[in-house]
């Protein structure tokens, strides 16, 4: 697999198989996606990687926050309103997804089942954490990103598929319980990682994207 078939075959994973995710193919993973590139090769990430019977329970205790309406209150704050196109970008995604799943989005009953998903990590069974030191600016996040993509890539070369989602950070305090972060590091990107259940339809669903037409901008070329 080259990159750019990697790139085209990579979604979001929204259900995991069961089936254990070996540390030899964690390590390779890693080992790879390590040669991200950072400012002044800086490498200002720290990466906590959870699995086993401590996810599970870190599972079990983020999926209750949701159910009893707990806020998150993530290191990195999430954005409180988007721009008017991107918003609607956001909401054609929703739109689309609820109708290839067949879900009517007046039913509450429905979206909340499927947002308790994103809260039990889609089933992986791994999830990885990047995190950097709290004192770092938005350029070190930028470093986080790319060193997120790589991992991706290199799992999605390896057969592993991924997930990258906010809800895997939504509530830090009980990550670091579970993981045993430490206060001074600010836990930033959460990815799941394992194998596609491709029985789910959820899993079937492919989002869209904007032209390059519509995306690129030339000058002077």
């Amino acid at each position: 697999m080259n990159v750019t078939e990697a790139l085209n075959s990579r979604f979001t994973c929204r259900a995991f198989k069961s089936q254990p995710l070996e540390k030899d193919t964690i390590l390779a993973i890693l080992e790879a996606a390590n040669r991200a590139p950072s400012w002044a090769n800086t490498q200002p990430w720290e990466i906590f990687v959870a699995g086993g019977e401590d996810l599970e329970s870190l599972r079990q205790a983020c999926l209750e926050n949701f159910r009893q309406g707990v806020p998150g209150n993530s290191d990195l704050p999430r954005a409180e309103e988007w721009p008017p196109h991107i918003t609607r970008r956001v909401q054609s995604l929703m739109a689309d997804r609820s109708q290839a799943l067949g879900i009517d989005r007046a039913d509450k009953a429905a979206r909340k089942t499927l947002a308790e998903q994103n809260h039990r990590f889609f089933g992986a069974p791994v999830v990885v954490y990047l995190c950097m030191e709290r004192s770092l600016t938005p350029w070190s996040i930028h470093d986080l990103g790319m060193m997120a993509q790589s991992i991706m890539l290199a799992a999605e070369e390896r057969g592993v598929a991924s997930a990258i989602a906010y809800n895997l950070v939504i509530y830090p305090d009980l990550i670091r319980k579970a993981v045993d972060i430490p206060e001074d590091l600010a836990i930033i990107i959460g990815l799941a990682l394992g194998y596609a259940d491709m029985a789910i339809p959820q899993n079937d669903f492919r989002s869209s994207r904007r032209s390059v037409e519509e995306v690129v901008r030339f000058q002077g070329i």
